[in-house]
This record gives structure tokens, C-alpha cells and sequence, in this order.
């Protein structure tokens, strides 16, 4: 039987423990002591396999741990790093990433929650015969849902304190998703208070903490070092810039080849490279593992189903809305950047890796870091200092890109009332040189699309896009797209108002003279009898358009079709 495929689990233990596929990340362990740091901080992006490698070095480290589990995997081979560190380390474990609050003190009220519930997993030192009653006082308090601000600052340092008496041995500290109370503070207004917090907890426990081995922290964005890890000497940090680390978060492309070969999809290579290949961290070439495991799991399913954008869909994606907001503000952020990435080519911007989630948005020119650092763009060739050419890395991200830019264009629509009617008056009277024109002036109110990124229908499926948007608003039509009409799929199929008359269009993405593309279009329209509902559905005259696009360009073509017998 094949393992299960381990869509959404961040446990190391349960992957292994119940046969789950796992893509061994084992030499991370091996790497950290090869680039000795007392304090490390990982910044990655959202779903690349953060708390994932989090839990297997808790797993690997942790006093007590499971040998077993390991078996098999990279770091078994070295026998003598194995022998001095596994299973060696108490161990403090907390997951930030569910700090989400609207307000501050709930915010603080979910942070005590973190650390209650660690600190409840240790609760064995109680019990401990080398704590005095003043220790097992202070741990007490660290359990309390009502702990005080001295006591929630220092309860990191504290644990790490109290494991140390108990084991004789300095402590392991592992902090997951550390900015995600920040990112969140940033949004709803609270973020000063935020950083203070953040700012304790964290100095406490990893400035001059004589009762810590090491940390591993990770997140997306590597926030000012000024503004939360203040003095932290003893501080590394490794960004997707950073050629240490860089194979450990993501899937290289041997490790995806061997997972579609396990699972019988090889044939499927193509598509997900296509889909979700792209990202570049360090000097290595890597995926989205999100995607590609998800991706898995469906095509073993279903074989029919198409690719899907996994990865888009687990956030708000906030940053890539912003960014489309400052196109259509014409601020720094032009129109022509956004073709050019759209288009599959690179853009030289400045990177600034130390921002903070405050100042993220107070420069146009930050966005472009904040888009870098969490995924939505990535790093082309060399950097030049600070320097970096960025491009969109794959079909899923090019398509959130996209579906932002329609969402807006959609919004503009919306608010020119006039320009609207007099496009769909047009449409409903056979007027093809007036549908040209007004189609091709909301062209110039968008980006353009052109062949070196996208393949034919994907550009096709854009102005399409940008069809759906105009004729979204026409009160009293009703519009359909793809839908199944005679012999084939219409573009788009549409009842008016004025119950005899239809309307067909058929989209074509034109490479060459597009006065023909515009004709193989009606001819389509013709050969695939997609009049028939339409007819059937009461129409007496349905107008057939095919209408060929080219960057900010569009041709029009229009005939008429008088009601006919609808053979039964």
C-alpha cells in the first residue's frame, strides 16, 4: 500500500509514526551545527515547510525522543552527530501563528495561552526532586491563565531556567511563526504594544541566557533587527537570499520528481513544474510544497482535474492587493512593472530585507520587498548588492497577479456608468465597429498581455476576463461562460433583456492577422452550432461576434443569425 499522503500535517512524529510520504529534511540538523549560531532565525514563506522542520528538530533533540522515527532518513548516516545530540536537549516549543487578534489584549490573552500550554507539557517538573518549593512556585505562575506582565516576559527564560536545574543540560528554544502577532498588530492597529511584548519575551529568553544550548526561530519577513531582536548579538539569519539553508524549505526538483514517480504521476511532471516550480532560494531551484503535495493527493483522485492554485487560496493575500491598489492609484508602482512581470519578464527593484510590518506600506518601493520575501515574487540570476531581479516564479502566482488586476478593472468598470451602456447597446444592435472601439479604450485601462509568459488560452482566458467584468454590471442580461452549447463550450453566451435577442462571443488571443483570427472565431460559432440554446431558450435573432486581442488591441467582427427551425 502506498503512505498516505500527508496534506496539511506539520507533525513529524504523526507523518512518520502513522506512514505518511515524507520528504526528508533531516540534514537541516547536520547544517545547523556545520553553521553554528546560538540564535537562528529562518524566514521563509507561508506553507514552505516551516513548522514542519520545527517539529523534526524537536523530535530529533528532545530528550526522550523516538530513534525510531529517524530511521531511514539523511541524519541516520551521521552516527557520530546522532550519538552526541539526539534525544540530548530539554526543549521549549511554542507556535505563534495562531496569535491573531483584533485588539491588543486579546492578543496578549492568546500569547499566555502559547505559553500555558508548553508549559503545561512540562508539567513533570513538579514532580522534579532537584527544584526547590520557590522554583515549583515560579513554574506555577508561568501555568496561570492570569499571569502578570513581568511573569509573560520572562516565562521563556524562566522554563528554560527551570529544565536546566531539572536535566543538568541547556535547553533547546524553537519559536515558530514568530511574526505573526506583528503582521497581525500591523493590520489592526496595535502594533507598538505588539512589539513591546514580543520584543520582552524575546530578549529574555535569548539575550545573554546562560540556560539556553541554542534557538531556531522562523517567519515570513526578517523584522528590523532594531525593532524586536535589540542587542541580540549572538544573532544568524538566513532569508531566501542566503545560499546556507536554501534546500531545507521547499521541494528541489529531484525531490518532486521522486514524489510523482512514487505516486504514479510522472506523466504529470510537466504541468506541476509549470504550476508551481519557479521559486529560487539561495542557489537552489525550488517549489511550493503546499502545492505539490496537494496537487498529488487530487490527481490521484482524479485524474480529469486540472491544476488548481492551492497555495493562493490559504491566504488573504493582502500584499498582492496593495500592490494592484498602487497600479491603479498610478503611484510608484506603474502599470508597465506590472506588464513586464505579467509577462514573464524581470524587473531590478532594491531590496530592503529588514523591514518592519509597520513601514511595510509607508514607501511604494517597500512593497516590492514585502512581495519578494513572501513568495509572490522571486529572485532572477544574481543580486547586485541590493539589488535583486525579480519575476513572477509560476502559472498559480501569475494567476492571483491577474485575478487582482480583473478585480480592479471590474471596480472601474463599475463607477463609468456611461461607457458601460452605450458597450452593451452596441453589443445587443450588431454594431461591431462601436464594440471595437469601446472595448479597445477599457484595454488601455489595464495591463496588457503578451506571448512570453502565457501560453495561448491563458491569455485567452484574461481578456475574457476583462469581457466578464464589462458585462458583469448589465442589469437585466444574463450571462454565461463556458458553458456547454451545441456541439462545443461557448465563450460566452448571453440573454438580454429584450427577450428575442441573444448574443455569442467567441475569444480569441491573436498572434497574427487578426482580421483572420476574427473569422475563425465566427466560423467556430457556426461549426459548433453554439446558437442553439440560445434558441431554444426563445431568442429570434442572436448576434455571433469573434473578437481577436492583442496586448491593448482588438478586433471586431459581427453577423446576424435570423431565428431558424430548432429541429426536436
Amino acid at each position: 500500500m502506498l503512505k498516505k499522503i500527508p496534506v496539511g500535517l506539520e507533525s513529524f512524529e504523526k507523518i512518520r509514526r502513522d506512514d505518511f510520504y515524507y520528504v526528508d529534511k533531516t540534514g537541516l540538523i547536520k547544517e545547523l551545527f556545520e553553521n553554528w549560531g546560538e540564535v537562528n532565525l529562518f524566514t521563509r514563506p507561508r506553507r514552505f515547510g516551516k513548522s514542519l522542520n520545527m517539529s523534526m528538530l524537536q523530535s530529533f533533540f528532545e530528550t526522550g525522543c523516538d530513534k525510531s522515527l529517524f530511521a531511514g532518513l539523511a541524519i541516520e548516516k551521521e552516527t557520530e552527530l546522532c550519538e552526541e545530540y539526539m534525544g540530548k536537549f530539554p526543549v521549549v516549543s511554542i507556535s505563534l501563528k495562531g496569535v491573531n487578534a483584533a485588539d491588543f489584549e486579546t492578543a496578549r490573552g492568546m500569547t499566555v495561552k502559547v505559553i500555558n500550554e508548553e508549559t503545561r507539557r512540562l508539567q513533570f517538573l513538579l514532580e522534579s526532586g532537584r527544584l526547590t518549593a520557590k522554583d515549583k512556585e515560579l513554574f506555577a505562575r508561568i501555568l496561570e491563565r492570569d499571569m502578570d506582565d513581568d511573569t509573560l516576559a520572562f516565562s521563556l527564560r524562566e522554563l528554560t531556567e527551570l529544565l536546566c536545574k531539572h536535566y543538568g543540560q541547556k535547553a533547546i528554544v524553537l519559536i515558530d511563526e514568530y511574526d505573526v502577532p506583528l503582521a497581525k498588530a500591523s493590520e489592526n492597529g496595535y502594533y507598538d504594544k505588539m512589539v513591546l511584548l514580543i520584543r520582552n519575551l524575546f530578549e529574555n529568553a535569548l539575550k545573554t541566557n546562560d540556560n539556553l544550548y541554542f534557538a531556531v526561530l522562523t517567519g515570513c519577513l526578517r523584522v528590523a533587527k532594531e525593532s524586536i531582536f535589540t542587542g541580540l548579538n549572538n544573532f544568524s539569519v538566513f532569508t531566501v537570499a542566503d545560499v546556507e539553508f536554501d534546500e531545507y524549505f521547499g521541494f528541489t526538483d529531484a525531490e518532486v520528481r521522486e514524489m510523482l514517480r512514487y505516486y504514479g504521476l510522472e506523466e504529470d511532471y510537466g504541468t506541476v513544474k509549470e504550476w508551481y516550480d519557479g521559486y529560487r532560494f539561495g542557489d537552489k531551484e525550488v517549489y511550493c510544497p503546499w502545492d505539490v503535495i496537494c496537487y498529488c493527493r487530487a490527481r490521484r483522485n482524479n485524474k480529469r482535474l486540472s491544476p488548481q492554485n492551492y497555495w493562493v487560496n490559504t491566504s488573504g493575500n493582502e500584499v498582492v492587493k496593495h500592490f494592484i491598489r498602487e497600479m491603479g492609484a498610478q503611484k510608484a508602482v506603474t502599470r508597465t512593472q506590472i506588464e513586464q512581470l505579467i509577462n514573464g519578464e524581470a524587473i531590478q527593484k532594491e531590496i530592503h530585507q529588514e523591514l518592519t510590518y509597520k513601514d511595510l506600506y509607508d514607501s511604494p518601493e517597500n512593497i516590492w520587498s514585502a512581495l519578494y520575501m513572501t513568495g509572490y515574487l522571486t529572485q532572477r540570476g544574481e543580486p547586485d548588492g541590493n539589488l535583486f531581479w525579480l519575476g513572477i516564479p509560476n502559472r498559480e502566482i501569475r494567476n492571483i497577479f491577474t485575478e487582482q488586476i480583473l478585480t480592479l478593472f471590474k471596480e472601474q468598470v463599475a463607477e463609468d456608468g456611461a461607457a458601460l451602456q452605450a458597450f452593451c447597446d452596441a453589443l445587443e444592435k450588431g454594431k461591431a465597429e462601436q464594440v471595437e472601439e469601446l472595448l479597445a479604450a477599457y484595454l488601455k485601462k489595464t495591463v496588457s498581455i503578451r506571448d512570453t509568459f502565457a501560453r495561448k488560452p491563458l491569455r485567452e482566458n484574461f481578456y475574457h476576463g476583462i469581457l466578464l467584468g464589462i458585462l458583469g454590471f448589465k442589469a437585466g442580461w444574463t450571462v454565461t461562460s463556458n458553458r456547454e452549447a451545441g456541439d462545443g463550450f461557448g465563450d460566452i453566451l448571453i440573454q438580454t433583456d429584450e427577450e428575442d435577442v441573444g448574443i455569442i462571443i467567441e475569444v480569441k488571443y491573436a498572434e497574427g492577422d487578426m482580421d483572420t483570427v476574427c473569422r475563425r472565431a465566427l466560423e467556430q460559432i457556426e461549426e459548433k452550432d453554439y446558437a442553439e440554446e440560445l434558441y431554444r431558450q426563445g431568442a429570434r435573432t442572436v448576434w455571433k461576434y469573434g473578437i481577436a486581442c492583442s496586448r491593448k488591441k482588438c478586433r471586431v467582427m459581427c453577423a446576424g443569425l435570423e431565428e431558424k427551425e430548432i429541429k426536436e
